[in-house]
């Protein structure tokens, strides 16, 4: 590997999303994984969805051991353009559970929306019997 690292862009890394031509990018570094894909132990759709944008974040949730990053040198490619990365995908998952919160609180308002009145009534029917019988 000389001292000049080839430079790719988002898009051409892209183009290689298949099993037979897998590039991941990752800590700003392009791996060609093609090589990789039937021997990785979280099976090779866990590669092939993370092509085509940047998996650092995948990686690092998945918690990969010291030797796994040692191995990943040798499928290394070149460099991504930094520039051609969406940032918002980067801010995606601190969003993720905020937006899962919404709905939780969504969906336990409609909950309560429906049981209350059902709790009202029946201790109305529950005071008038008791009432009755008294």
């Amino acid at each position: 590997m000389g001292d000049e690292a080839k430079i790719f862009t988002l898009s051409q890394v892209s183009e290689h999303n298949q099993p037979q031509d897998c590039w991941l990018v990752m800590n700003g570094k392009v791996y060609n994984v093609t090589k990789f894909l039937e021997d990785h132990p979280g099976g090779d759709d866990v590669l092939l969805s993370s092509t085509g944008k940047d998996a650092t974040d995948d990686f690092e949730d998945v918690g990969h051991s010291e030797s796994a990053r040692e191995m990943m040198e040798q499928y290394y490619v070149g460099e991504i353009d930094k520039t051609t990365i969406p940032k918002k995908v980067k801010y995606t998952p601190p969003k993720q559970p905020h937006y899962n919160q919404d709905k939780t609180s969504e969906f336990i308002i409609k909950i309560l929306q429906f049981l209350v009145p059902l709790a009202i009534l029946g201790l109305a029917v529950g005071i008038r019997i008791y009432t009755k019988s008294g």
